[in-house]
């Protein structure tokens, strides 16, 4: 996985949510916090998410094949695909399922799911859980500082090659939200003893993430489909391909991104009438390294010469 991909916040995303998950267990098995164990399962799916997009970035160097010549650079935007079916089912529909078995417990139940031990316990691991993942959001807004140019966070999301940074991104930001959430609904628990704030925490945590899933489901989809190369990159090329004596001009191009570093370009060019076929054929190499010159990702390159005829 290139630097692009940030792995470097993948790992402290990772590292961040698996000691975060345990404490978050833990206060839950003594309080008996609905937002704690929605907080928890939370966390367990954040750590699960991380393993597949390092899963993935690896799986994606592996060379082509006979079978996939065009190699497996779109593995990345598959696990990342299912890190937001994940992020869905294990933790925004658990955390409503949750939410509304303990609405039903304050509603029915004689103690109004009041959490009536270790009640100093929750707040403290929330509060912890909140600087780390801070620390935790703080390494991948770095990450993708050192990407994403002069987009604008909107943009940058939405048309990011490189799945990793977006996901750990909006799963961080998740975090931080559902956390600062679930500190609401518990203390609100705390101070009125009715578990019907716990219940409303939990359900708010879980259609944060419900959000936050169709949102990554969303972009993730549009790079499986195969995107076409930025405007930068599409404009840089067009320039290449016109900016030498082989090629009178561009007659159409089409780019597509197999993977986040690697960029197919298919092009019609038209090429001068009196040419030989070896002047044609050393006219494409030299077209193709200026593409590659100016566009490094553009690995694949196909260059079709015709005769343009000038319509009208």
């Amino acid at each position: 996985m290139s630097a692009g991909g940030g792995t470097k916040a993948i790992v402290a995303a990772l590292l961040a949510n698996v000691g975060i998950a345990i404490t978050k267990f833990i206060a839950w098995a003594l309080s008996g916090s609905s937002s704690m164990l929605a907080e928890a399962i939370h966390s367990v799916a954040d750590s699960g998410n991380q393993v597949l997009l390092l899963l993935g970035g690896r799986r994606a160097q592996r060379k082509a094949t006979p079978l996939h010549p065009f190699g497996f650079g779109r593995e990345r935007y598959i696990y990342a695909f299912i890190v937001s079916i994940v992020l869905f089912s294990v933790g925004g529909l658990f955390a409503l399922y949750e939410g509304y078995h303990k609405y039903h417990e304050a509603t029915t139940n004689a103690d109004r799911g009041a959490i009536t031990s270790w009640q100093w316990l929750p707040v403290t691991v929330l509060l912890v859980a909140i600087v780390l993942e801070s620390f935790s959001f703080r390494t991948a807004i770095v990450e993708s500082n050192a990407v994403r140019g002069s987009a604008s966070w909107k943009d940058f999301i939405r048309r990011a090659k490189a799945p990793e940074l977006p996901v750990i991104l909006l799963e961080d930001l998740g975090a931080l939200v559902g956390l600062v959430l679930a500190l609401f609904g518990v203390s609100m628990t705390l101070i009125t003893g009715n578990g019907v704030w716990d219940a409303a925490g939990t359900t708010m945590i879980g259609l944060l993430l419900v959000v936050i899933a169709v949102v990554l489901a969303v972009e993730t989809k549009s790079l499986l489909l195969g995107e076409s190369a930025t405007d930068e990159h599409v404009k840089a090329i067009a320039v290449a391909i016109e900016n030498g004596p082989e090629v009178e001009r561009l007659i159409h191009m089409r780019t597509m991104h197999l993977g986040p570093e690697e960029l197919l370009v298919a092009a019609k060019i038209a090429v001068r009438h009196d040419e030989t076929a070896d002047d044609v054929a050393r006219g494409i190499d030299a077209t193709e390294r200026r593409i590659r010159e100016a566009v490094p990702i553009a690995k694949l390159i196909y260059l079709e010469p015709d005769i343009y005829h000038q319509k009208g």
